[in-house]
């Protein structure tokens, strides 16, 4: 870790962030125009202000002068000029959050956080509270407004698998954001962990360097996916804030790995839906490389697939079915989208079947792909021991 200052640590919304704002700009301008409105925002304003009157403690600047004078010196710090009042609720495990007003900045503490925390890590929670200010608010509050959209979404019962996921990582990478605001809060890394940690335990002594250690080390013997809901684990949190700060080269791949994971038909965000659309025409090109396998009973399958197929579309790369990038759910699809392309022409049905049950052990599902066809296909079983001997003759 190091202690470089934070002019060298851009502080701008993630990818992800802007690229779930351009695709609801895109794809859902009436919602959009209606989220962005000035009557939706004076609703939500209205609404928030009595809660936080009726709910919490408003604490004073002259009674609390030492917390005002911390929100200060952090409000320099990310480039942040606005009001903020601070607010301590009745009751609650440590911890603190932002209420956004237009204009205005509400933080309301719980628990005996203000107690708790020494004074780097007070800015630090200061500075966490507030980047999630500053990223609703600049840009024309953007981002505010695909969050506010993707959560009226989810109030819906008939909301899609897609939409939640993208729900879930808009959380997520807003998160990790307002971590880095922690960091610039304090101009290191080490505060904005261990006030991870204490909110997390409640613990009054926090080894950052030890908890990295655990967290490299968990890291290490279970390499799951982010199961977070509206946060990352805190180990991640930790993680991420600390490979952000010291400019870890290998930060944005790892970042991918630990949030998303491979490709997976269990956990598609709107960008993944598009991405496996890709996939399955890049692949099906590159299975019709064979010119054999152009006939007209075949390319009426893949246009059942593709309504918009051209004569010619770029084949897949060569890694893009690589097991880091796709699990077995993906394989086991595309296994399938073999199938019936294989089976489309019976004209074709020898070759188009030995080149099916070939390109599908090339990714690792040959075996899957014979039991489908035994299983789905209903195909004799010494057409599928032939092609399982064939298959194993060529391995």
């Amino acid at each position: 870790m190091t202690d470089d200052a934070p002019a060298s640590r851009p502080h701008a919304p993630l990818g992800y962030l802007l690229d779930v704002v351009e695709r609801l700009k895109r794809t859902e301008p009436e919602v959009w125009a209606w989220a962005s409105s000035l009557e939706a925002q004076a609703e939500h304003s209205k609404a928030v202000q009595a809660s936080l009157l009726r709910e919490t403690y408003r604490l004073t600047p002259v009674a609390h002068a030492s917390v005002y004078d911390a929100c200060a010196v952090v409000l320099e710090r990310l480039g942040l000029s606005a009001p903020v009042t601070l607010y301590q609720a009745g009751s609650g495990d440590m911890n603190a959050a932002l209420v956004h007003l237009p204009g205005e900045a509400h933080l309301v503490f719980y628990g005996p956080v203000l107690e708790r925390l020494g004074e780097a890590e007070l800015a630090a929670l200061l500075g966490h509270e507030l980047a999630h200010y500053k990223l609703w608010s600049e840009s024309g509050g953007e981002v505010l407004v695909a969050s506010r959209i993707l959560e009226h979404t989810l109030a819906d019962p008939g909301a899609a698998p897609s939409h939640v996921q993208t729900a879930r990582l808009f959380r997520l990478y807003v998160e990790l954001y307002a971590d880095r605001g922690a960091a610039i809060a304090v101009e290191a890394a080490e505060p904005a962990i261990t006030t991870l940690v204490k909110v997390q335990t409640g613990l009054q002594s926090v080894d950052p360097a030890a908890y990295l250690a655990q967290a490299v080390e968990l890291e290490g013997a279970d390499p799951a996916v982010s199961q977070g809901q509206s946060h990352p684990e805190t180990y991640l949190r930790a993680r991420a804030v600390d490979k952000w700060w010291r400019g870890d080269a290998d930060f944005e791949p790892w970042l991918r790995r630990q949030l998303h994971g491979p490709l997976s038909m269990a956990s598609l965000d709107l960008a993944d839906q598009e991405a496996l659309q890709a996939l399955t025409r890049g692949f099906i090109a590159r299975f019709l490389g064979d010119e054999a396998m152009r006939s007209e009973a075949v390319l009426a399958q893949v246009r059942g697939y593709f309504p918009d197929w051209r004569e010619v579309e770029p084949p897949l790369a060569p890694d893009a079915l690589a097991p880091e990038r796709i699990d077995d759910s993906v394989r086991d699809y595309l296994g399938f989208v073999l199938l019936d392309l294989a089976l489309a022409d019976p004209d074709l049905r020898d070759h188009a079947l030995a080149r099916a049950a070939a390109a599908a052990a090339a990714f690792g599902a040959g075996d899957s792909f014979l039991a489908a066809l035994k299983r789905d296909a209903g195909a004799p079983k010494r057409e599928v021991d032939a092609l399982a001997r064939k298959l194993k003759a060529a391995a």
